[in-house]
């Protein structure tokens, strides 16, 4: 199918990059995004092989590299800062035949804007209601506009109006357990040396600093928290990493002093149960919309930008009817997001110390990590992509 008018609620990453896929294979979307402008949730994004070859499948290649941080090392040390283990990411790249490019969310969606063209984007659009029928659906927006298309994408993140709609029912994040600080800041070789990921952990915590482009850091701090303090507001999340990280490896204390207290940003992290549906009718999810999930395999961003590629690749090579392209998106990319979600999920509940012996067990096996096990990991999240 050819040619398809398809209305994309949300402008986050998973939308725009959906909406490029879909002009580029050459169907009409537009997209409808609730705020007045863009300001991306989140300081930073490991962008993982798999997202980056989705990206180059698009022609963004070229720019994704020159925006992106190079990191070539992977460390942890502990909260004194005695080195526990660093290695080489070499081992993955060579896997997978593509670097990682983490880099600022700003960047990464300026770049995706532009390539979508403005043109193509309304902003001040928020998404009341939708519906569908045999032959087009609709989206009813705050401005009393009514948008029909022949398929809604709701990429409209971990909130989503979309979701509810096509579930029938809400669905309820699940608190995972911590809450993040993050930021970004510039590389500064006293607090860690050029292309190295660094880990400082200890107590559940954790405060790590990513390469990303132009000369910065992406700084974020992992603070587990009791639900309903989670669920507070913080008036000064210096002060509470200050307090938190006090008396780690003089890189964090620095880290943390240097940081802009108004750039920090805060999250509670949640997550989604895998839901058994992810369409109805003409009417589609993807990203945090259908499968929010906790950042500690870095892959929510990445997950997204594939579900727009597989998503185009079945309205595209299908010739039998729309329900029969969801149908196809749906079975490829359900299981390997729930299964995604599921090891985050996991991940974040062992090394933020729900299970206090698991903790120190993990704590103790990074000393005798030499690389394999964790870059065995990554290739099992990055490999299995659309983009092989």
């Amino acid at each position: 199918m050819y040619g398809l008018r398809v209305a994309v609620v949300g402008g986050g990453l998973g939308g725009l990059a959906a909406a490029l896929a879909l002009r580029q294979a050459g169907h009409d979307p537009t997209v409808y995004e609730q705020a007045e402008v863009f300001r991306p949730v989140g300081a930073g994004i490991s962008l993982w092989p798999n997202g980056v070859k989705v990206l180059s499948s698009l022609g963004l290649g070229r720019e994704v590299a020159a925006l992106g941080g190079r990191m070539d090392w992977m460390g942890y040390a502990d909260r004194s800062g005695v080195n526990l283990t660093e290695f080489s990411l070499d081992p993955l790249y060579e896997a997978v035949g593509q670097r990682a490019w983490p880099l600022a969310r700003a960047d990464l969606q300026d770049l995706l804007v532009k390539a979508v063209g403005s043109e193509r984007i309304h902003l001040g659009r928020r998404c009341l209601a939708v519906e569908s029928g045999a032959d087009a659906a609709c989206v009813h927006l705050d401005t009393g506009e009514q948008v029909e298309a022949d398929l809604v994408i709701g990429a409209d993140g971990t909130h989503s109006t979309v979701r509810s709609w096509v579930l029938d029912e809400a669905l309820d994040h699940e608190y995972v357990g911590y809450v993040n600080y993050n930021t970004i800041t510039p590389s500064d070789e006293e607090i860690v040396r050029l292309g190295l990921w660094r880990t400082w952990v200890g107590n559940g915590q954790r405060a790590s600093v990513m390469p990303i482009g132009r000369d910065r850091l992406y700084a974020f701090f992992d603070v587990p928290q009791p639900p309903a303090e989670a669920a507070e507001a913080d008036p000064d999340p210096k002060r509470t990493l200050l307090s938190r990280f006090a008396g780690w490896a003089p890189p964090v204390d620095r880290l943390i002093r240097s940081l802009d207290p108004a750039r920090i940003n805060r999250v509670a992290i949640r997550d989604l149960p895998t839901a058994s549906r992810w369409y109805r009718g003409r009417v589609v999810l993807l990203g945090d919309a259908v499968h929010a999930m906790a950042p500690d395999l870095g892959q929510g961003g990445c997950q997204a930008l594939e579900d727009g590629l597989v998503l185009t690749h079945y309205l595209t090579t299908t010739d039998r009817s729309v329900s029969d392209a969801l149908s196809r998106y749906q079975a490829e990319r359900l299981p390997r997001t729930a299964d995604i979600t599921r090891r985050a999920r996991n991940r974040a509940q062992m090394t933020h110390g729900q299970d206090p012996l698991a903790l120190q067990s993990w704590y103790q096996s990074l000393k005798r990590e030499t690389g394999e096990i964790v870059v065995a990991g990554l290739i099992q999240s990055v490999a299995s992509g659309p983009c092989r």
